[in-house]
């Protein structure tokens, strides 16, 4: 097994999804050069670019404390486990303030998207652990309820054997948890 970092990044999650194309405007007009409009592309999410800047802050703390010094350069396994708490309508009322329904569903299979939350991480740790995310071959990604938002983040070095890699998705994977009681 290669190098590996571990750390979780507290705060609401930004997804990433689609960019947009938009001219670039001078004295009120679009700017023009050889016939065609000159743009600039933006996301569609103006929150992503902050929560991009946190994922990296965190990743390079994480290599720092690793004393690694260079970024990934083979293959990547990733594992990316995103929590948010549970809305209130999970719970009783009442005396039954503090516990949850049985119709409370286990996981959270409502927006945002599982995919596009990995997304935003991905493109965060390109060219902090990583040259690109194209590197990644490999990738375990989870939505859950927990305490709070975060995102834990398991980035790993695969060097040839593959079996290794599966053995530690399956362990992490083993923690079915339990729906919880809040006392």
């Amino acid at each position: 097994m290669g190098r590996c970092i571990h750390f979780v990044v507290h705060g609401q999650p930004a997804t990433q999804g689609s960019k947009r194309s938009v001219p670039i405007y001078s004295k009120g007009k679009p700017v023009i050069k050889k016939g065609r409009v000159i743009t600039r592309v933006i996301d569609d999410n103006p929150k992503v670019v902050q929560w991009k800047q946190q994922v990296a802050y965190f990743a390079a703390q994480a290599l720092d404390e690793a004393n690694i010094n260079e970024m990934f350069s083979g293959a990547i396994f990733l594992r990316l486990v995103f929590q948010r708490p549970r809305p209130k309508s999970h719970y009783g009322t009442g005396r039954n303030a503090r516990r949850l329904k049985s119709s409370a569903p286990p996981h959270p299979t409502t927006k945002p998207d599982l995919l596009k939350l990995a997304r935003a991480v991905e493109d965060a740790l390109s060219g902090v652990v990583y040259r690109d995310d194209a590197q990644i071959v490999k990738e375990c990604l989870k939505k859950k309820y927990g305490p709070h938002f975060a995102v834990d983040v398991t980035i790993m070095e695969i060097d040839g054997c593959d079996s290794e890699c599966v053995d530690v998705e399956v362990n992490r994977e083993s923690d079915q948890e339990a729906r919880p009681k809040i006392s």
